[in-house]
């Protein structure tokens, strides 16, 4: 019987972007991918919704593996309901999201900027935010998949990281967890994240994934199947 795993995915909400892990990953585990709802206020909405999809998934411990924003999730949840967490992976990021004047900047140019232009501004940004051997077609379908975000979703989750804070909290983590972080991450400090985040959690192990950017996942030398092999395996 395979293990289950459940993928949490970052401020895109949709899921969709684990596209390429899902192929490698269902080798050995039962997958579930979960799409953030885009009308949440707080934390403890998400956390409430995840429940329901762990739940589905299990009805014993699982590995819960969240990206970004996810991890952000991921984390939260952990700490809610330590009883159904077997792992815990964390990819490119933070405990605490350490600037404020970044997110205030985010939240109102995404909210002055038209929708319709988004696509532009990630073909823009595409190259600093992806690993540099990712093939272009990967970065168009990227492009494409994130067609389905929206912005009430992205300005719910900007809004959400101004109260998010568990650094006090990361001692109370009593299972293995494993911090990933990409050292050509412009978007968040992950492998500073990292460090102090395993500093703070009592079984955690923390790895950097060496020329990666933020979005990771579609990389073609990036295979989190694998990653988790080596990890779990004494």
């Amino acid at each position: 019987m395979k293990e289950p795993l459940v993928l949490v995915p970052g401020i895109d909400g949709t899921g969709l972007l684990f596209y390429r892990q899902l192929p490698l990953l269902e080798r050995r585990y039962a997958v579930t991918t979960v799409r953030l709802r885009d009308e949440a206020r707080a934390m403890d909405e998400l956390v409430a919704d995840l429940h329901r999809s762990v739940a589905a998934a299990s009805d014993g411990p699982i590995t819960l593996l969240g990206e970004s924003f996810g991890g952000a999730l991921a984390l939260s949840y952990a700490l809610a309901h330590p009883e159904r967490i077997g792992r815990l992976v964390i990819l490119n990021s933070f405990a605490h999201f350490g600037s404020p004047a970044r997110l205030w900047l985010g939240y109102h140019l995404l909210r002055a900027t038209p929708w319709g232009m988004m696509r532009l501004v990630r073909q823009l940004n595409g190259r600093r935010m992806h690993s540099p051997g990712t093939d272009p077609e990967e970065i168009r379908r990227f492009l494409q998949l994130m067609q389905s975000t929206t912005r009430e979703g992205y300005l719910s989750r900007l809004q959400i990281l101004r109260d998010y804070d568990i650094r006090e909290q990361l001692p109370d983590l009593q299972v293995p967890v494993l911090y990933l972080a990409a050292d050509r991450d412009v978007l968040v400090p992950s492998v500073d994240q990292a460090r102090m985040m395993a500093a703070r959690t009592p079984q955690a192990t923390m790895r950097v994934l060496g020329g990666h950017g933020h979005s990771c996942l579609i990389a073609p030398d990036l295979d989190l199947s694998a990653i988790l092999d080596e990890w779990t395996t004494p």
